[in-house]
């Protein structure tokens, strides 16, 4: 679910590390035409207050972040956003200084820069050392152009992928030969927008994480392999709450991101209940979740990076990313041979990225940026890997969708489902 910097999930995280406690409020659907990442216009006075609290906390806790690239542009995001040209260009000239991969271009809330003489120079800069990289090519297309898909996964073994929709509350089934088809039909159970969706190789059953949306009902849910319902979880306590993505850790373990909440939860499939992480940091919307391999260590991606957690004796450090590199903002992470493969919106360009991991896992080695700047990345959110292949969405639209409601009936078109290789 692309909830990156949405008001409510850093009000409630501001609120955390500044000490102070936050209401549960009404939930609604936020989508980056929504979100304040998206936003041109200077706030009122109510969301003017939101985020100056969210900036003290952000700044409170600015000396403990391993990627302070991460944190400085997202502070001059919302320093832009409250009118502060000068405080906003100076965090974003020492951020791009640091040449992790970060493009001020893409976010509207630097619209109010671009009459700024120094942004262009900054824009510019940052363009000419991130310039386009194209390995992709299509390689299916759902005809649907009103799904705004968020999650993607794939059955390996019956060679199946199934996507959801946000807009429509389905899930659909694509062969590897493109063949479309619905696996769990609108309106059939009364599903929220379906953000992560993931296959259990032992059953061929399907799991997957819905937005509260209009019913402020945010679930786990569990298909059979004919796609029929078998059990539905809601989040657990007051809100607020947005399930977003999930990863499945043998038979009796799921982990969740719950983005608006600010948690990570274990969820045992045979006591049906859910507990929360204990994380060395607090999380910023956290949404990729994955597990290694052999399912000893867990990764959390969130707007600052990614944090590792050793499952064994629940240890939890931030990954460092390493110079001129940056892990935030990946909606879709996989482990993929002992690497990290990610789809990243937080760094202000989309792109898809692999990141080799040290031996323990604790640290980023080398990066490759599989895809950037092109018309394979325009909004995409998640993927599957399938023999040594990673396939990811190209084109949600999702920036197309707020409140539910389609802004533009114009620009609807098929999804294109990418594929790259990763040997």
């Amino acid at each position: 679910m692309r909830l990156f910097l949405s008001t409510m999930g850093l009000v409630v995280i501001a609120a955390i590390a500044l000490g102070v406690g936050v209401a549960a409020s009404p939930r609604q659907q936020t989508t980056p035409a929504a979100s304040t990442a998206q936003q041109a216009t200077l706030p009122g006075d109510a969301d003017s207050r939101r985020l100056r609290n969210e900036i003290a906390g952000i700044e409170g806790l600015l000396p403990q972040f391993v990627d302070r690239g991460a944190a400085l542009y997202l502070l001059a995001h919302h320093y832009a956003r409250l009118g502060d040209t000068k405080k906003s260009l100076a965090l974003l000239k020492e951020c791009l200084a640091l040449d992790e991969g970060f493009d001020p271009l893409t976010a509207r809330a630097f619209a109010v820069l671009k009459s700024d003489t120094k942004f262009d120079g900054l824009a510019e800069e940052a363009h000419r050392r991130y310039p386009p990289v194209h390995r992709a090519h299509v390689a299916f297309t759902v005809p649907e152009g009103d799904l705004f898909p968020e999650g993607l996964a794939v059955d390996a073994e019956k060679r199946l992928f199934y996507m959801g929709s946000m807009h429509r509350k389905k899930i659909v089934k694509i062969t590897e030969s493109g063949e479309v088809s619905d696996f769990v039909k609108q309106d059939l159970y009364d599903l929220m927008p379906v953000g992560g969706v993931h296959a259990d190789p032992a059953d061929h059953s399907i799991w997957a994480a819905t937005d509260p949306g209009e019913k402020n009902r945010s679930e786990i849910v569990h298909f059979d392999a004919q796609g029929k319902l078998i059990e539905r979880y809601a989040a657990p306590g007051a809100g607020p709450h947005a399930l977003n993505d999930l990863v499945l850790r043998g038979g009796s373990e799921i982990y969740t991101t719950d983005t608006f909440g600010n948690k990570v939860y274990r969820f045992d499939r045979k006591s049906h209940s859910f507990a929360v992480e204990t994380l060395s940091r607090p999380v910023f919307e956290p949404n990729g979740i994955t597990v290694s391999g052999d399912g000893r260590l867990l990764y959390v991606a969130d707007n600052l990076g990614v944090i590792r957690v050793d499952l064994g004796n629940n240890e939890s450090r931030e990954v460092n990313p390493g110079a001129h590199n940056t892990l935030a903002g990946i909606d879709g992470l996989y482990w993929y041979k002992g690497d990290l493969v990610g789809v990243q919106y937080g760094t202000g360009a989309f792109r898809v990225m692999r990141w080799k991991l040290s031996a323990d896992g604790r640290s980023v080695t080398n990066s490759e940026v599989l895809e950037r700047g092109t018309e394979m990345v325009d909004d995409p959110t998640t993927g599957a890997i399938l023999d040594d292949k990673f396939y990811f969405m190209a084109n949600t639209g999702i920036y197309n969708l707020e409140d539910d409601k389609v802004i533009d009936p114009a620009k609807l078109e098929p999804v294109h489902i990418a594929v790259i290789p990763l040997q």
